[in-house]
């Protein structure tokens, strides 16, 4: 094993007391160990991780992630491009993507040591936001990605389509497009189905619609999903993977699609 690549969130209540217990286990067994300090792991200060931790290429083999599920799934996103398999241990209060506990954390990281683990591969979203035929970004999510209508207290109408087949027009407070792993989240607190993790679906969750019959649709992951929005006279800002804002505008479409790496 080249390393281990620890990365911690530092706001978690002990996470510097679980971080120490960590860092000597690996260093008593001759392991070598990388830990992100404080302020590469900064939500705030922007960036992403991979580019903070750059460095770090080709010299680890497992990321250990301490924190909630938020954490994981940050790293999840920002480091995908390296193929390095992430392990989750919980300082959060649900830990729906972190496999240890604290309290079992030494008996796991024994199995690290002598490979007794597996590897679940989880699907993840790309999406792409287009206006008049010009990419304005593109971006991807290990759980969910989110167009809503923001602060504004208006509806927001939005036609979606599957393949370029016409599905419904959402009025309401916007739509998630969820993958299986973000089936537990914001698309079930709206209504949407659970999904098995091993499952490749996308989830298309409407958020608050204005009507009595729209429900969530679930589409194959070799699916092509898209959102447009009607013209209105005011903006709306569309939060994805819970990092980046954009103004809408007209014309703008949401293009989305199964990412073809795990």
């Amino acid at each position: 094993m080249r390393g281990i690549g620890l990365i911690p969130n530092w706001q978690k209540e002990n996470s510097a007391l679980v971080v120490e217990r960590i860092c000597d286990f690996f260093e008593q067994r001759g392991v070598a160990i990388l830990t992100a300090a404080p302020e590469q792991t900064d939500y705030l200060a922007g960036g992403s991780l991979g580019e903070r931790l750059n460095y770090w290429r080709n010299r680890v083999d497992i990321f250990i992630v301490v924190g909630g599920d938020g954490t994981i799934l940050r790293a999840a996103r920002d480091l995908a491009a390296w193929e390095v398999p992430i392990l989750g241990i919980n300082l959060g209060h649900k830990g729906f993507l972190a496999e240890i506990e604290v309290e079992q954390m030494d008996r796991y990281l024994q199995y690290v040591l002598t490979g007794r683990y597996q590897f679940l591969e989880r699907m993840m979203l790309q999406a792409a936001v287009m206006r008049k035929g010009e990419m304005m970004g593109q971006f991807i999510a290990l759980n969910d990605i989110v167009i809503s209508r923001g602060p504004f207290s208006r509806i927001l109408t939005l036609n979606t389509t599957i393949n370029d087949n016409f599905l419904e027009s959402y009025s309401g407070d916007g739509v998630i497009i969820a993958t299986p792993t973000g089936s537990t989240g914001y698309s079930l607190s709206a209504g949407g189905p659970i999904v098995n993790p091993s499952l490749e679906l996308i989830v298309i969750t409407p958020i608050c619609p204005h009507s009595l019959n729209n429900r969530a649709v679930i589409a194959t992951a070799k699916s092509r999903s898209a959102c447009a929005s009607i013209p209105a006279r005011r903006r709306l800002f569309s939060p994805l993977t819970g990092r980046s804002l954009f103004p809408w505008k007209t014309a703008m479409k949401y293009l989305f699609k199964n990412r073809s790496k795990k």
